[in-house]
């Protein structure tokens, strides 16, 4: 009987972990956008920063600016959805994995 729960117990551990997984994936590739539009935000503001023209400036601002910030902000906003998935996900593992040990121990007993 125990052998039938520790195999239960570990089945779902490997669930949590492919769900991890995918997450940890997800957020990498979050992390890299996050990172370039950071990048673009940057260069946006520096050459605004180097130009006189107010013509230019407003286009630039309305055109590059507006839209790489607001994308940052999207993309910090869904990085830290995603950090607390991870961190969720982690506590299953984590949870499982003592259950299934705590199995171990009262089954040899």
């Amino acid at each position: 009987m125990e052998s039938y729960v520790k195999d239960a117990l570990d089945e779902w551990k490997e669930e949590m972990l492919k769900q991890k997984l995918d997450l940890d994936e997800e957020y990498e590739k979050i992390k890299s956008e996050l990172q370039i539009y950071s990048y673009k935000s940057g260069i946006t503001k520096q050459v605004i920063q180097s130009t006189i023209n107010d013509e230019i400036i407003e286009t630039i601002k309305s055109t590059y600016q507006v839209p790489f910030v607001e994308k940052y902000e999207q993309l910090k906003q869904y990085i830290r959805v995603l950090e607390e998935k991870r961190k969720v996900y982690q506590m299953f593992v984590d949870k499982i994995q003592k259950a299934s040990e705590t199995e171990v121990n009262e089954s040899h007993v």
